[in-house]
């Protein structure tokens, strides 16, 4: 179909992929445990928004640039870790001062960013990881017919087929994760939950910045 090939394997490929802990699982975590349901929705809308960038880039050609210019690497690699670094700043702060005094909304104790935001947060925190634009270029064309004269098309519907796939299960993710919220009332969870973010995203950060292209 549309020049591809194998699409079971491709299919178990995306659920293992998407089952395997990294940024955008953890940013939905943590944005499901501090705003519940709709938080996470929209970090998953936001993470999968980002998807698409990477399908276009990887569709146009644009993702090559990425793994053969080290400078153009670097930049995003960069950005992206700075991102992530500020995030875990955020959380931090919030975490040990902020975090128990924000007043309380729909009976949680803890501070909740609006849906726009975190799925702008969501969006950012995957564009900005250059290794997510190597990935598409690197699983996409395993499972694209050498011989199609059709190769962006077979690029688009297999990014489109990862994007949809990769919702659907960032969606299941939350539905599992949103009744762990049933303790939300707690004022310490406010600040467990604000520094745990911190130290995941700090790490997340460190880790990205040392990534090479390889």
């Amino acid at each position: 179909m549309f020049g591809t090939h194998d699409l079971a394997l491709f299919a178990v490929t995306v659920l293992v992929l998407n089952a395997t802990p990294g940024v955008d699982l953890a940013f939905t975590l943590v944005s499901t445990l501090k705003g519940g349901l709709s938080a996470g929705l929209a970090a998953a809308a936001g993470i999968s928004a980002g998807c698409v960038v990477h399908t276009l880039a990887a569709a146009f050609g644009l993702a090559t640039l990425l793994a053969a210019s080290s400078a153009t690497f670097g930049v995003v690699k960069w950005a992206g870790a700075a991102y992530l670094a500020w995030l875990a700043l955020g959380m931090l702060r919030q975490g040990l001062g902020g975090g128990g005094r924000v007043p309380p909304l729909e009976g949680s104790a803890v501070p909740r960013l609006s849906a726009a935001e975190v799925f702008r947060q969501g969006f950012l925190t995957n564009v900005l990881n250059p290794k997510v634009a190597l990935f598409f270029l690197a699983l996409l064309p395993q499972f694209i017919d050498i011989d199609t004269s059709h190769k962006t098309t077979a690029f688009l519907f297999l990014g489109a087929w990862f994007i949809v796939q990769g919702f659907a299960f960032l969606v299941a993710f939350v539905l599992l994760v949103t009744p762990l919220r049933s303790s939300r009332r707690r004022p310490e969870l406010a600040r467990l939950l604000n520094l745990a973010g911190a130290g995941l995203f700090a790490t997340l950060a460190a880790r990205l910045a040392l990534a090479e292209r390889g």
